[in-house]
């Protein structure tokens, strides 16, 4: 296909996202969009730099994870059934829809369920 004939394909693909636009505006101006801030922390790392990462766990029923370190702290958000999270010498239950925070200290985690449960863990990694 010469550039010529590209020309009436890419004016209406520029005349397209023109209509798309204004209709997307008005979509968002008669949503109502909810905001909730579930955690909010201050810590200090040992670099400037961090590879961060997002990782789902399921913990099988009444699983018990042995004492373990993670590479860096991070907020923790529980998904589905509640984990009782010993961290040191500090324990706490925590269930769905709360989050916590790791400091990346040694732990361990405890499905307290006879069903799965699931967490997010967001670890910021200093490199």
């Amino acid at each position: 296909m010469t550039s010529i004939q590209r020309a009436p394909s890419l004016a209406l693909l520029i005349f397209s996202a023109c209509l798309i636009n204004p209709l997307t505006v008005l979509a968002d101006a008669n949503t109502s969009l909810s905001k909730e801030l579930l955690f909010e922390n201050r810590t200090a790392l040992k670099s400037n730099r961090i590879h961060a990462k997002m990782i789902r766990i399921t913990f099988p029923p009444l699983y018990k994870s042995p004492w373990h370190t993670h590479q860096g702290p991070g907020p923790r958000y529980i998904l589905k059934g509640s984990l009782k999270i010993t961290e040191g010498k500090q324990v706490n239950t925590y269930s769905a829809g709360e989050v916590f925070w790791e400091s990346g200290q040694r732990m361990r985690a405890e499905n307290l369920s006879n069903e799965e449960a699931e967490l997010v863990l967001f670890e910021l990694v200093p490199q």
